[in-house]
């Protein structure tokens, strides 16, 4: 389990892909302090499994399903990643309830500056829209965001100077692809209430 309060930032030092999975290294210098293999870590959003530590880097395997559901099958030597560690028990919880299982892959349709301030607006798989929600969470590339407004086909989140600073949103313009996990709260709650009406309507026949 993670919060969406990305760490660190580390660069993808390599991405050997295979027919049907892929091995992941990215350096992250002073972040794995502590780390050992069989541990977690969110990049750009996702959870991956530490398959090994390589000097200053670590290495994960990314499944079929991984690299279908989210942009990691992108990834390109040099390019910058989100990083968190998961969770500990009796921490702060900063962000949001985030589990590094993405949902989907949104697209940035436009970037604008307001102040210090910059607006993004991202338009999600339609599917996924019925779980954003005004002033809900949404994690964008493993990053807790705060939703501003949804529109029928588009939502939109507004970042501080400081969330652009240590994240690789101060690089991400319109056209990115990047990974969306919907609060998991919602879809719990979109799953009971299917149930409840299930079972009210075969109790009425």
């Amino acid at each position: 389990m993670f919060t969406g309060i990305v760490e660190a930032t580390g660069t993808v030092r390599a991405l050997d892909s295979t027919e049907r999975s892929a091995r992941l290294t990215v350096d992250a210098d002073g972040f794995l302090d502590g780390t050992r293999v069989g541990d977690s870590i969110a990049v750009n959003g996702v959870c991956l499994t530490v398959a090994g530590l390589a000097g200053s880097g670590f290495e994960a395997d990314v499944s079929i399903e991984t690299l279908n559901r989210t942009t990691l099958g992108g990834l390109r030597p040099g390019e910058a990643v989100n990083l968190e560690k998961p969770l500990a028990l009796g921490a702060r919880l900063g962000g949001h309830l985030v589990q590094g299982h993405v949902d989907g892959v949104g697209r940035i349709t436009a970037r604008r500056q307001d102040g210090e301030a910059w607006w993004i607006e991202i338009a999600p798989p339609p599917e996924l829209l019925r779980y954003v929600a005004e002033k809900g969470s949404i994690a964008v590339d493993g990053v807790s965001l705060t939703v501003a407004s949804v529109s029928a086909e588009r939502f939109t989140v507004c970042l501080i100077p400081h969330t652009c600073a240590v994240t690789t949103f101060g690089a991400l313009d319109a056209g990115a692809r990047v990974n969306l996990e919907v609060d998991v709260l919602a879809k719990y709650v979109e799953r009971l209430l299917g149930t409840h009406s299930q079972r009210k309507v075969t109790a009425d026949e």
